[in-house]
C-alpha cells in the first residue's frame, strides 16, 4: 500500500540490486512512498519521505554523479521542487527544496545544456516552465522561467529536430495547445 491519493509513479532501481522499484507521489499526505522490488513482482512495505505540499509528479536520475540514483518530486502548493539524493541501498535523504514557478504539475529531467550533468524542468500552472540547470554535485543553478501556453500539465524532453540537443514539450491543458 501507499500514502493518500498515489498520483503519479516512477521506476528506478533505488538499492542496486538490478531488481526495480517505485516511487510514488502521494498527494494528500505530502510524502513519497519507496517500495523496494524483490524482483518477483512483490515489494518491500513502502517508506516514506515528507515532500513539500502536494506532490504530484516525480522523476529519476543521478543528480550528483555518485551512480545511485535520486529523486526529484514537483510540489504543487508551495511553489518548489523537492530533490531526495539516494545512498544506493534504497533509502534517501532529507529533501532539498528549489524554488520554481507556481502551481508545479509535471516535473522531467535531461541534460539540456550538453555538459553531461542533469537539469530539471518543471511545468508550472502559472503558464511556465522553470528550467533549472545541474552542476553535477546536487546543486542547481537558480530557476530560468519561459513562457508557454495556458495551463502547461504534462511536460517531457527530447531531441525533436534532430539538431543533438533536447529540446522541451509541455500540453498546455487550459488551451488545447
Amino acid at each position: 500500500s501507499t500514502g493518500g491519493s498515489p498520483l503519479f509513479v516512477a521506476l528506478g532501481d533505488f538499492n542496486n540490486d538490478t531488481q526495480l522499484d517505485i516511487v510514488i507521489a502521494n498527494q494528500y499526505h505530502n510524502t513519497v512512498s519507496i517500495l523496494l522490488g524483490y524482483g518477483n513482482g512483490s515489494f518491500t512495505n513502502q517508506t516514506t519521505y515528507s515532500t513539500g505540499s502536494q506532490p504530484w509528479s516525480v522523476a529519476v536520475g543521478d543528480f550528483n554523479n555518485n551512480t545511485n540514483l535520486d529523486i526529484v518530486v514537483a510540489n504543487r502548493h508551495d511553489n518548489s521542487i523537492s530533490v531526495f539524493f539516494g545512498y544506493g541501498n534504497g533509502s534517501f535523504t532529507n529533501k532539498t527544496k528549489y524554488s520554481t514557478g507556481s502551481g508545479q504539475l509535471s516535473v522531467a529531467i535531461g541534460d539540456l545544456n550538453k555538459d553531461a550533468r542533469l537539469d530539471i524542468v518543471v511545468a508550472n500552472d502559472d503558464n511556465t516552465v522553470s528550467v533549472l540547470l545541474g552542476y553535477g554535485n546536487g546543486s542547481f543553478a537558480n530557476q530560468t522561467k519561459y513562457s508557454t501556453g495556458y495551463e502547461p500539465w504534462p511536460v517531457t524532453i527530447g531531441d525533436f529536430n534532430n539538431d543533438t540537443r533536447l529540446d522541451i514539450v509541455v500540453a498546455n491543458f487550459g488551451d488545447n495547445t
